[in-house]
């Protein structure tokens, strides 16, 4: 299968833009590409959680460290609104999510998918939509109990040493999340294994996405 590149930004870094509801979405949807495209050229990362509490801050910061060392610069923002009650919070939300079009005007963005059960993780992909209308956009997906995984139309073909490197920093960093049953290195490497099969990456692993729209220049 033919692999897009994405080409460097001229005389600057590349700039992402990771949104996630919870602190650590954006590295179970995302932290192998993130670890893959770290890995080779200039990138600027600006991570954004918007449900927290100090000690899941803490995590994040752990998380963050791991997965950003390669950066050529990042910032990472968390808020603390109430987990599960994005809906709730809805004009609050949407004008703390607005406040990032003052932002370096990002490349690529990675979100939570459109379909999403999850009702926090739909909204944040909703207003990603609204805000963001002209960019490359990314909708990463996140095993649950209330299942809803279905087949994405864009893989990035990881390593194994670069899944195996997502799921120790997962595990290592997040101490609050051993408890869940779901939170385990089988469900990550399955997930992966999975999309590397449909992928047909070579390395047998990958991270599947939503990409709504894009360009081929």
């Amino acid at each position: 299968m033919l692999e897009l590149t994405l080409e460097p930004v001229r005389r600057r870094a590349t700039r992402i833009l990771c949104i996630g509801a919870h602190c650590d979405d954006i590295e179970i949807g995302c932290g192998g590409t993130l670890l893959k495209l770290l890995a080779r050229g200039s990138w600027d990362v600006t991570w954004v959680v918007f449900s927290s509490s100090p000690q899941r801050a803490a995590e994040l910061r752990v998380s963050s460290r791991h997965f950003l060392r390669r950066a050529h610069h990042s910032h990472l923002v968390s808020y603390e609104f109430r987990d599960s009650y994005f809906p709730g919070d809805y004009t609050t939300i949407k004008d703390t999510f607005g406040q990032l079009r003052r932002l370096p005007d990002p490349d690529l963005i990675f979100t939570h998918h459109h379909a999403d059960r999850h009702q926090d993780h739909r909204l944040l992909s909703e207003l990603t939509g609204n805000v963001f209308r002209r960019h490359l956009v990314l909708e990463y997906e996140i095993p649950k109990l209330e299942g809803g995984l279905t087949t994405p139309n864009a893989y990035v073909q990881l390593t194994r040493a670069q899944a195996n490197a997502k799921v120790r920093a997962l595990l290592k960093s997040y101490v609050s999340q051993r408890h869940r049953p779901w939170f385990r290195a089988e469900t990550f490497e399955a997930l992966m294994r999975l999309r590397g099969v449909e992928a047909g990456a070579g390395t047998g692993w990958a991270e599947g996405f939503h990409a709504a729209k894009f360009n081929i220049g």
